[in-house]
């Protein structure tokens, strides 16, 4: 196939922030530029395949130009502003199964505590099992309105379950004030009620219920950390998100509002 074959048969795939522009499928294949822990990565989706999890994509080749070709998987992405079919309460329930499934087959596969995992979104308390971490909308993809695959694992490392629940309940329920909810997500969502939903369809226990609104904070705190980094290095996409999302009085309602609402979210997971 020459070069100009091979651009005209691929397909610009489009959502997220950081590679916008440099994912491509080629039929059944994903081409994209390859996380710093592509290999690290790859050994643990093969091994996710080898316990059971098929909702991931598998891993074929690294290439010597920096990017990686996984299998393609089919189905339906939501992107911003995020349609109202991805916000059902039959989508949400299969994100919080999903997520457990993906939970439990992580759990019998070792940590690679070699690799260099990336500490963006990761757990500052730490853990042994390998948290996806980024579970927001653009990397689910869903057929006949349920949740079954899980992509882009270029922020995993390792964590608690309960910390990858709280970063996936940032995205769904979602923990936003209204005025910011209203930006990018349907009208009349009911936050306490869907972080309920998620904690169920989950399984989550008492103990981690009771955890799961401080934890939410916790993770806030980590994501507006993870921001004011971009920011600071000059990354123009992360400048330009802040700018157009409300700036970082953003983050301070967002924030306040959590704090300001932590009896209701505690009192909607466990009554």
């Amino acid at each position: 196939m020459t070069a100009e074959d091979d651009a005209t048969n691929r397909e610009v795939l489009t959502g997220g922030m950081v590679n916008a522009g440099a994912v491509f499928r080629h039929g059944a294949l994903v081409d994209r530029p390859a996380p710093r822990t592509a290999r690290a990565i790859h050994a643990h989706l093969l091994a996710l395949g080898q316990h059971g999890f098929d909702a991931a994509p598998t891993p074929i080749r690294l290439t010597q130009d920096g990017r990686e070709q996984l299998t393609f998987l089919p189905g339906d992405v939501a992107l911003p502003p995020f349609p109202r079919w991805a916000m059902t309460r039959t989508a949400l329930t299969s994100v919080g199964s999903l997520l457990r499934r993906l939970h439990e087959a992580s759990a019998a596969i070792p940590v690679d505590i070699q690799a260099a995992w990336p500490l963006d979104l990761a757990d500052p308390e730490g853990g042994t099992l390998l948290c996806h971490n980024d579970v927001c909308p653009e990397n689910v993809v869903f057929r006949d309105g349920r949740a079954a695959g899980l992509i882009d694992f270029d922020l995993a490392a390792p964590g608690r379950p309960l910390w990858d629940v709280a970063m996936t309940a940032r995205y769904w329920a979602p923990m936003l004030d209204p005025t910011s909810a209203t930006a990018l997500y349907p009208a009349g969502l009911d936050a306490p009620a869907r972080l309920r939903i998620l904690a169920d369809s989950y399984g989550l226990s008492l103990r981690e219920r009771a955890e799961l609104p401080d934890v939410i904070e916790q993770a806030t705190a980590v994501c507006r950390a993870f921001v004011a980094r971009r920011v600071a290095d000059g990354d123009t996409i992360y400048l330009q998100a802040l700018a157009e999302r409300g700036g970082w009085e953003r983050w301070d309602r967002i924030q306040a509002w959590l704090v300001s609402h932590r009896e209701t979210f505690t009192a909607a997971l466990l009554h």
